[in-house]
């Protein structure tokens, strides 16, 4: 993956992970915009589930809430400043999710599961 989105789970470049395509729960998705591009995001929530956020973070910390509709997900970046995921394009359908990242193998001093968004 490239780009700021995932940070710091994941780095800017260079890393290399593992995808199973089977589940989906942190996942390489295609984004609306443009089907061929796959990216990296984190499933937050999904159909029937109520989701807070800031909706423009590098303006205010006001939320808002949003019900995700049946059939899709809510997907965020881990840098909520500078990823276009939710707020960008809203919540996803299930189909263009492509797999669940879930070990980074490179670089070797961070090889090792990929888990729970860092604090």
């Amino acid at each position: 993956p490239e780009g700021p989105s995932m940070l710091p789970t994941i780095n800017l470049t260079g890393d290399y992970l593992l995808v199973e395509k089977i589940s989906s729960r942190l996942g390489k998705v295609r984004t609306p915009q443009n089907p061929r591009n796959i990216v990296t995001k984190r499933v937050t929530a999904v159909e029937g589930q109520r989701v807070s956020f800031v909706a423009k973070p590098k303006e205010s910390d006001q939320c808002e809430t949003s019900v995700v509709p049946k059939g899709h997900v809510w997907i965020e970046g881990d840098n909520i400043y500078n990823s276009a995921d939710w707020r960008k394009f809203g919540s996803v359908p299930y189909g263009p999710i492509q797999g669940r990242v879930f070990w980074r193998i490179w670089p070797p001093n961070a090889f090792g599961p990929l888990g729970h968004r860092p604090e």
